[in-house]
């Protein structure tokens, strides 16, 4: 009886080092950037980790003022493509931490 106890404690253990892990890669990834483009390269974002746009460029050959339009999307695109490398990575790191189990709420 008292064996299943000293496993629960040491599950519990567990569980609370794994927290404490993920809340500190957390914190290590909001610090990080990962840059997207678009158009070729004529529209490049930089995201950080907590998904804010850090910097943008726009390569002045992009700038047609007959097609904002198509220039606006690229930056759309950029930007979108930013935060789905920030989710990527998020999801990478933590699966490496949970063994590839998805936390719900984590994520």
């Amino acid at each position: 009886m008292f064996g299943n106890m000293g496993n629960m404690n040491n599950m519990m253990k567990k569980v609370q080092k794994l927290q404490a892990d993920m809340t500190k890669l957390q914190e290590e990834l909001k610090a990080r950037t990962l840059e997207a483009t678009a158009g070729g390269g004529a529209v490049k974002v930089v995201v950080n980790g907590e998904k804010q746009v850090v910097s943008l460029k726009i390569d002045p050959a992009a700038v047609d003022p007959e097609d904002m339009e198509m220039l606006e999307d690229m930056i759309v695109a950029a930007i979108n493509e930013g935060i789905k490398k920030v989710d990527d990575l998020m999801a990478q790191e933590m699966g490496k931490l949970t063994g590839g189990m998805k936390l719900p709420g984590m994520f």
